[in-house]
Formats: C-alpha cells, sequence, structure tokens
C-alpha cells in the first residue's frame, strides 16, 4: 500500500472560518501540491520522506484559520515539530507585514522630518499611569492636537496620514501602530539603532486624560517620579531623553541620532556667559545632569553610543507597548 495522506483545504471566503477535510493518513509524510482547476479545491498529497514544514507553509493558501484547524490532526506531526512550524510561520508573516508598513512611512519621511515624528510618539505613549491605567500607546494624540502641549504635531501627523491612507487601502491599521513605527524608522533614518516593532495595537476613540505628559520646568527628583509612575526607571529616563539628540534643541546635528546630546549635557555649555550656548536645551534637559543618580547614566552614554543605542532601542519598545490595548490572537 502507498504511503500517502490526501488532505481537501476549502478555500475559505473571507469570514468563513470552517475547514473541511477528507484523508486517509499515513506517515511519516513528503509533501507535493497539485491544484484541482475548476473546483474550490486544493488537494494536499503526501508521499514518505517529507518536511512537515512544508505541509504547513502550503496550508496557508487554504487561510490561516484553516491552518489552524489543520494543525489539531494529532497524526500529521509530533506536537513539538507544529509548534514551531507555525510559530515561524507567524513570526515571518508578521515581519511581512511589518516591513510593507514600514515602506509606506519611508516615502513620507525625512531626516528633516524625524524629530517631529518622535516627538509624536513621546506625546502619545507618555500619557500612561500605572495606578489609573489610562493613556499609552493608543493613537488618541489625533484627538488631543488642540493641547498646549501638542503644539506642531499636526503637521507630523498629517505626513503619517499619507502612509495610513495607502496603508488601509490594502489592510486596515491603526494609528498607534503607525506611530510607534514611525518613530522607530524616524531614528533608524537618522544613524540610531534598528528598532523592532510588534503590530497589532487597538486605537481609542476617545481622549487620554490631560496632565500626564511631563512638564518641561520639572527638575530631576519630579522627572525620575513622573516616569516611576509610568513604569520607567531612571535608567530609562535618561535613555529616552537621549531623543533630544533629534532637532533644534542645540545637541549637535539635528537628523542625525547620536549621543552628542550626552556629551553635550556633560559639559553644560549654558553656564557659559550669553550667546546661542544658553539657549541649548529644555529645563528638563539641564536638569538631569544635576542629579547624581542620572549622570551615572548620562556618562556611560557619552562615552559608550553603543551601550545608548542598546538602552535605547529597549526603552522605546517599552515605550510603544506599555499600555496599549492589543487584537486578539487568531
Amino acid at each position: 500500500m502507498s504511503n500517502t495522506v490526501a488532505v481537501d483545504c476549502w478555500l475559505l471566503s473571507s469570514g468563513v472560518s470552517s475547514f473541511t477535510s477528507t484523508s486517509k493518513l499515513y506517515f511519516p509524510a513528503n509533501f507535493s501540491r497539485k491544484p484541482r482547476f475548476g473546483s474550490n479545491t486544493i488537494r494536499a498529497s503526501a508521499t514518505t520522506n517529507g518536511s512537515s514544514e512544508d505541509v504547513i507553509y502550503k496550508a496557508l493558501l487554504c487561510g490561516r484559520r484553516a491552518l489552524l484547524s489543520m494543525i489539531t490532526l494529532p497524526l500529521v506531526m509530533p506536537c513539538e515539530r507544529i509548534d514551531n512550524s507555525v510559530g515561524a510561520i507567524a513570526a515571518e508573516y508578521v515581519q511581512t507585514e511589518s516591513f510593507q508598513v514600514r515602506e509606506e512611512i519611508r516615502k513620507v519621511l525625512s531626516k528633516g522630518k524625524a524629530a517631529g515624528v518622535l516627538r509624536l510618539v513621546f506625546h502619545d505613549a507618555g500619557t500612561f499611569e500605572i495606578d489609573e491605567k489610562t493613556g499609552g500607546m493608543n493613537g488618541s494624540i489625533v484627538y488631543e492636537l488642540d493641547r498646549p502641549e501638542n503644539k506642531g504635531l499636526k503637521k507630523s501627523l498629517k505626513i503619517l496620514d499619507k502612509a495610513k491612507s495607502q496603508i488601509d487601502l490594502v489592510k486596515s491599521v491603526s494609528w498607534a501602530d503607525i506611530i510607534a513605527l514611525a518613530g522607530a524608522e524616524a531614528v533608524s533614518l537618522c544613524g540610531g539603532p534598528s528598532i523592532p516593532i510588534q503590530l497589532g495595537r487597538i486605537d481609542s476613540m476617545v481622549q487620554d486624560p490631560e496632565g500626564k505628559l511631563p512638564e518641561e520646568s520639572l527638575d530631576a527628583i519630579s522627572l525620575k517620579q513622573c516616569f516611576e509612575r509610568k513604569g520607567f526607571s531612571t535608567q530609562e529616563l535618561v535613555a529616552l531623553s537621549g531623543a533630544h539628540t533629534l532637532g533644534s534643541k542645540g545637541f549637535g546635528n539635528p537628523t542625525v541620532f547620536d549621543n552628542e546630546y550626552f556629551k553635550i549635557l556633560m559639559k553644560k555649555p549654558w553656564l557659559s556667559s550669553g550667546g546661542m550656548t544658553s539657549m541649548v536645551g529644555l529645563p528638563s534637559d539641564r536638569a538631569l545632569v544635576e542629579d547624581d543618580e542620572c549622570v551615572g547614566w548620562i556618562s556611560k552614554y557619552a562615552e559608550d553610543q553603543s551601550l545608548f543605542f542598546d538602552d535605547f532601542k529597549n526603552a522605546y519598545t517599552k515605550l510603544v507597548d506599555t499600555g496599549a490595548t492589543w487584537k486578539k490572537a487568531l
């Protein structure tokens, strides 16, 4: 008797989650596919010496829901191999989706626009509060543009709206995902670290509470307390503050993401008499270098750009994930 397996997968129309299979199962198996043109069925047959990963890959033709139903058949392959195969396929699907969104963002983003886009990220995600369980990376910034602290962000949102409009023609994507991914692209575009971003955030339909963003006039102690309420350590506060290396705050080249922010903080140029050096940074930037705990991290990042890049990447990922509401997995 030939060791073969036949599985009929009905191609799923939108919204249909049923999966039908007719099979004679003999194992082990090797996959080959023969389409049955003229019908809505694809027959998957298998012979010995096979690759179970290929079985799973080809089954994607039957739709993701069909795939999930298919892998419940306990005789198809060992459970461990099922887990590994499905995990790899899911990861590849997510990476492809993320790449497509990044491509559209890159079309509208430039180095000159990077600082504004990164500021948009901080003002959307920075409203999160642990105790109140409010705010976070939820796209609510689109309803909050008239707040004084968000002055100038309409332009950055308009830039991203061009990308979102194109992406939505293919697959709907949330503002929260677009903003989080755009900030990561802004950093990378300007020479900073590459930051992987998970997609699947759900947008809020209402504004976040007011008064949750750290004020520019805060001293170091108040800044640390503010970030602690959001779940961030002093080290993460300092790393995230390094984003001010972009833009017109006086920390080196305004379109280059590097560790100049920390080098200049250590020099305290605002203490010199007169001139443009007195205009460097925000009061909150200057406050950091007056705090011993913060200075410890500032000096480390000033000396080691790679360390700053690694810590910024981790802190940024935490920033755009913390407080987010996620879509349920299929």
